[in-house]
């Protein structure tokens, strides 16, 4: 029997390892052989999960984040982060900030590996060498950000094991949808970014029209579908179902806009919409 993972081999931000055993529950009710297609595969834990319960099903992962890729690179990763912790040593306490000369050298370093080599995985570095959850995919951006001392201890295990049986595509997910979607007894696997929540490590660019059209993919369809109490996407999704005759009250007003500045690096647009009707 196939190692299954409860969590995906490298960060990623989202992954749902916190849902993985009552997702597993979900696909109880489904038989083997059933289709399923990840439409956002992320880290890849959801497809592999599935595949790992369900071995005669067809499991689609998307792959648009090219996890994959990242994967290939674990040996070259753990090199460079086995050479940081060697920079580091004992000279700088657990989770404290890695100030100057160190923090220059470890630039240097992340800098040789990308001029040498061509690839750095900024995400799996940041989780060592950045405070929690901050995520940055460039020295420039890097050298924005205090460094800690949060220097994995060992290597990533290479788990090449992980995406076995999966069939994997890399495109956009409305593509992928309508590949799968008239294909009886499909379950659609759906875990978009989350509305509000920074989508910086993601290969997309999302505004709330983006999130609404991923709804398009659940009616009509068996699916899984991840959200959060940030989005507030099932109040809205409530608030229209008991409105429906309401339509777009700002269909054909008129609208003002002015860039209000927070701070020094921080700005929004307020926004004056009117609409004057006939008498």
């Amino acid at each position: 029997m196939r190692k299954m993972y409860l969590s995906a081999p490298l960060p990623f931000v989202g992954q749902k390892r916190m849902f993985a055993k009552e997702f597993m529950k979900v696909l109880e009710q489904y038989p083997d052989g059933t289709l399923f297609v990840d439409l956002f595969g992320g880290s890849g834990l959801l497809s592999h999960i599935t595949k790992s319960l369900k071995p005669h099903s067809t499991v689609i992962y998307n792959d648009f984040d090219n996890y994959r890729f990242r994967m290939k690179h674990i040996p070259q990763t753990n090199q460079l982060l086995a050479d940081i912790r060697e920079m580091v040593g004992n000279s700088v306490p657990r989770h404290k900030i890695i100030k100057g000369e160190l923090r220059e050298r470890i630039f240097s370093r992340i800098e040789q590996e990308e001029n040498s080599t061509g690839y750095v995985d900024f995400i799996t570095l940041s989780s060592s060498i950045l405070f929690s959850m901050k995520y940055k995919l460039s020295v420039q951006d890097m050298r924005k950000e205090a460094l800690y001392n949060n220097i994995r201890k060992t290597g990533y295990p290479e788990c090449t094991d992980y995406l076995e049986g999966l069939e994997i595509v890399s495109c956009d997910y409305k593509e992928v949808f309508n590949r799968y979607k008239d294909i009886p007894g499909v379950v659609f696997l759906v875990d978009p970014p989350y509305l509000s929540t920074d989508v910086g490590t993601y290969n997309m660019y999302w505004n709330m029209a983006d999130y609404l059209d991923v709804l398009n993919v659940l009616k009509g369809h068996s699916y899984v579908y991840f959200t959060s109490n940030k989005s507030s996407i099932l109040e809205l999704c409530e608030w229209i179902g008991k409105n429906r005759d309401l339509g777009n009250p700002f269909e054909n007003c008129t609208k003002v806009e002015f860039n209000a500045h927070m701070n020094y690096n921080s700005s929004y647009t307020d926004m004056m919409l009117y609409k004057k009707e006939a008498a």
